[in-house]
């Protein structure tokens, strides 16, 4: 890119990290640590265009998003709205997307989201909102859309666009196929973003199957672009948008041809580009240090087919790690990483008792500890360690489960009505018949009342001291939190409160663990697990001066979506035959969770079927690298505190 369509992009997003072109990357982007530090730049950027068109007497013209992923731009420019006098009386605004058909007081409409995130709580003029209309027959749609280009072109166009990405590498909904010079228009969904769209409508079968949406063409005649995008779940996307070549099979490349872009992500969405998985393929003159080293000779390992104490020179040299050659010869590197990876392994979680720790990834003593698995949802524990879960009760460690949140939302209104009718069988009564009542007459997307949220978190909590009691915990130490940011009955939850924290600290100065397991899968930045594990986080350093705390250890697990990369391991768990089957049963224990679960994501098998998928192929790849051969493994990284 040359210097003077460098010199168009905001300076505020310098001091994150200049870009720098590589031969792979061919869209400007910068990379945070927290999404939520992103937001509040991108926010900041926008508020200074505001304020600059309203010093010259113009109307600021914005394309909006949708999604999670604006979320926390919205509530930063909200907050300097109401604290810092930002007005917006100048701002015209224009939506990228709605659904076909979709009524405005539908909550999963694009309209109540951008009123319920944005609009209510500023000052502009409702007469400068323009949001697509869902409610349109097909015989005024086409002229509706033509009518959208000519008010955004009567504004001068748009002066600020934001875009989030689906997985399908769509911007705003133009799906694969898209034209360059396609202009606002009606566009059938693709299946994968109907599945993606599929939690926040209860089920894939209520996701509207058309949408309008504006067009390439309109976004790309945006005076400046910036892209958004959070969590894990987006990193191959980005990297096909962003090192790939432009195709109507990712819409979002065709950004590679706008002058004034950014994509602004974090580090899960951006850890698939060349310079963050493989940095030592972009610079020669890197900086190698140990955990580098690691993930380069297992990447190393994976490109040649070759166990680690099997590569030579010539692998280093020929794979672009010559510098890495040069600090330290092949065969010492082989042996350090052997050694690392043989010292992750082994069969006692909860270290083991009368035994040399020094390589061991859990401490001996004490030899019976206290321990506390913190699972965001009721099944998350089996599914996520079921096995480890399994060992450290079988060892005799006092092992405590804390389910964070009730899961209710997750049980299907056909569960719960059976459920209902059952129990009216069992024992007539008015409680039971308002459920059946309520459950019958509940609309497509409304929230549940508060009866029938109560039985869906019973069904949860039946479920849970079925799997647990199936692996020998007592009853007394399984303890139900139901942290109150979840209980909204709805999909979008609350944001962390005291009350939750409070909730929080009081488990753990109950418990006093030494070792705390909790889930470290964020493949949704803005999902139940990323607060969960913040509550964790916020918990645990708010309890830093409690002397049981000197001894206590978080180790982080990862669910049924994606797994630690070999090199991050910690401590690997082996499983073998017996075990897995065993971990199976437990999960099977959640049945409102099996046979067409509501919240599937991408992957249409069973979660126990992803989970041993994931356990088995944790060990393959600890076999291929030269190690043990174990039917199965779980792994976890430990967590250190500044």
């Amino acid at each position: 890119m040359k210097t003077t369509e460098r010199e168009m992009r905001d300076i505020s997003y310098k001091p994150a990290g200049q870009f720098e072109e590589t031969r792979f990357e061919k869209i400007h982007n910068v990379i945070f640590s927290d999404s939520n530090e992103a937001s509040i730049i991108v926010a900041q950027e926008i508020a200074a265009l505001i304020r600059k068109k309203q010093g010259a007497g113009k109307n600021c013209i914005l394309g909006l998003a949708t999604g999670s992923s604006p979320i926390r731009v919205y509530e930063e420019l909200v907050r300097m709205h109401k604290e810092e006098g930002l007005s917006f009386n100048n701002v015209v605004t224009f939506n990228l997307d709605e659904y076909l058909p979709m009524e405005k007081d539908n909550r999963q409409s694009y309209w109540h989201f951008m009123h319920e995130h944005l609009f209510n709580h500023i000052d502009i003029p409702s007469e400068n909102i323009h949001i697509p209309d869902g409610t349109l027959s097909n015989e005024y749609v086409r002229e509706y859309c033509l009518g959208y280009e000519e008010a955004i072109k009567k504004f001068g166009g748009l002066d600020f666009q934001l875009l989030g990405i689906g997985r399908t590498g769509h911007i705003g909904f133009n799906e694969p196929g898209s034209h360059r010079n396609s202009g606002t228009r009606v566009i059938t969904l693709d299946h994968i973003t109907r599945v993606d769209a599929a939690p926040a409508f209860l089920g894939i079968d209520n996701v509207p199957r058309k949408a309008i949406t504006m067009g390439i063409s309109t976004v790309m005649n945006a005076k400046r672009v910036v892209l958004l995008g959070w969590g894990q779940n987006k990193a191959d996307i980005i990297k096909k948008t962003v090192e790939g070549e432009i195709s109507s099979q990712v819409p979002a490349t065709y950004l590679q041809g706008h002058k004034n872009c950014t994509f602004v992500l974090d580090d899960g969405a951006g850890s698939e580009l060349t310079r963050n998985k493989t940095p030592w393929l972009v610079d020669e003159s890197l900086e190698w240090n140990e955990n580098l080293t690691a993930k380069a000779m297992v990447w190393l390992c994976g490109v040649t087919g070759k166990s680690i104490l099997s590569l030579t020179d010539k692998d280093y040299n020929d794979n672009g790690m010559s510098g890495l050659l040069s600090l330290e010869d092949s065969y010492d590197l082989n042996i350090k990483m052997f050694n690392r990876l043989q010292h992750t392994i082994t069969g006692w979680p909860g270290g083991k008792p009368n035994a040399d720790d020094t390589n061991r990834p859990e401490r001996a003593l004490p030899a019976k500890k206290r321990v506390i698995i913190f699972s965001p949802h009721p099944d998350d524990d089996v599914i996520s360690m079921g096995g480890t879960f399994d060992r450290l009760v079988e060892q005799g460690h006092d092992v405590h489960i804390a389910y964070q949140t009730s899961g209710n939302i997750a049980v299907s209104d056909k569960d719960a009505l059976r459920y209902a009718e059952i129990s009216k069988d069992i024992h007539p009564s008015i409680e039971a018949q308002i459920i059946i009542d309520s459950l019958k007459a509940k609309k497509e997307s409304s929230s549940d009342s508060i009866e029938v949220r109560k039985l869906k978190g019973n069904i949860r909590r039946g479920e849970s001291y079925a799997a647990t009691r199936y692996l020998g915990l007592d009853d007394s130490n399984v303890h139900f939190l139901d942290l109150p940011f979840y209980e909204t009955g709805t999909i979008k939850k609350n944001n962390l409160s005291e009350d939750d924290i409070k909730i929080m600290m009081n488990i753990i100065k109950e418990v006093k663990p030494h070792q705390i397991f909790a889930a470290g899968d964020l493949a949704d930045p803005h999902g139940t697990h990323k607060v969960c594990l913040d509550a964790v986080f916020e918990s645990m350093k708010r309890l830093q001066s409690e002397p049981f705390m000197e001894d206590c250890w978080l180790w982080l697990y990862r669910g049924a979506w994606h797994e630690w990369d070999i090199n991050e391991i910690e401590m690997a768990v082996p499983m073998n035959p017996d075990q897995v089957l065993k971990k199976r049963n437990a999960i099977f224990c959640h049945q409102s969770q099996k046979d067409g679960v509501m919240f599937q994501g991408e992957d249409s098998r069973e979660f126990w079927m992803r989970a041993e998928e994931r356990n088995k192929n944790t060990a393959q790849r600890y076999r291929a690298l030269g190690l043990s051969d174990y039917a199965a493994m779980e792994a976890f990284v430990r967590y250190k505190f500044d």
